[in-house]
């Protein structure tokens, strides 16, 4: 029986310095949906890839020289040494240049940064990963994390969603998650000819599920904002407690480093105390309009 791989270590730049940029190619290009895809980006130069590593729900800045730089989480496997994965929309100016991009090009990144999913906090109890559209990217790499130490955890439930069947992203991987047993429910708000499974909301999912034991049960969120919001009121109703409820928040995040202030949230810098969070941390925030 072959063991599990280490968990991932602490943080680790590739500078000391969170303002120096490395240069990265583009290995591969993956079109993930309508206006999305996934870059594996890899070391430019000489520099051991070993040498860089992240925490599941970490973010890199990506530089396009002349345009501009943009937070992205890491969507990949955090064990692996060969690149480092980000599945990008199409949204401004950064994106839609680095969607012109292709294989050998270029571009900047400095990282990783942030708080990502506690995993050893979330070690040794039954889970919900809750996903609503592109947030499924940033979830990617804690389902990565949690097939490869299945042991440690108890009853997974994946809850995914999003607007049309064509915008539920790597549905190529659901039968894999499936093996190593995790429950994955899909649901979209518009259903197709062809789609046979959930219409509706992720919330409305959560509310069906039976919980064995909500005291020993966690819930993990990534999506809209609003979506989470009530994705962790759901948790609650079942019995989840706050402190067992985290949500991965997207705010305008420029500097990296808590220095700019653009993506203060209450007492909150969402790139620096975050961008994953406890629920009771910033409950009081996420129900002020225009916050």
């Amino acid at each position: 029986m072959t063991s599990a791989p280490p968990t991932p270590p602490a943080l680790q730049p590739l500078h000391a310095n969170p303002w120096l940029t490395r240069t990265v190619r583009i290995a591969d290009v993956i079109d993930e949906a309508p206006g999305v895809a996934t870059y594996r980006l890899t070391l430019d130069g000489d520099t051991d890839p070993a040498a860089y590593s992240f925490i599941p729900g970490q973010f890199n800045m990506l530089y396009l020289p002349g345009v501009g730089e943009s937070a992205i989480s890491m969507s990949g496997d955090p064990t692996r040494s060969d690149g480092w994965t980000h599945t990008v929309r199409v949204a401004g100016n950064v994106t839609k240049t680095l969607a012109g991009l292709k294989r050998g090009d270029t571009l900047g990144l400095r990282g990783p940064f942030g708080a990502g999913w506690p995993v050893e906090e979330l070690a040794g109890v039954n889970l919900i990963i809750v996903a609503g559209g592109l947030g499924m990217a940033p979830i990617r790499s804690l389902i990565y994390h949690v097939v490869h130490h299945r042991n440690r955890y108890g009853h997974v439930w994946l809850i995914c969603g999003a607007r049309t069947p064509e915008a539920l992203l790597y549905r190529r991987e659901y039968d894999l998650w499936r093996q190593h047993d995790i429950d994955v429910h899909e649901t979209v708000d518009r259903a197709t000819a062809d789609w046979t499974g959930q219409i509706g909301v992720v919330t409305t999912l959560i509310d069906r599920l039976r919980l064995p034991h909500p005291k020993q049960t966690q819930l993990v969120a990534c999506g809209p904002e609003v979506m989470m919001k009530y994705a962790a009121a759901s948790g609650v109703r079942l019995g989840i407690a706050v402190e067992r409820t985290w949500l991965s928040l997207e705010r305008n995040m420029q500097c990296a480093t808590g220095l700019c202030g653009h993506c203060q949230l209450g007492p909150e810098f969402i790139c620096k105390d975050g961008p994953v969070l406890r629920y009771d941390h910033i409950r009081p925030y996420l129900f002020v309009e225009q916050l």
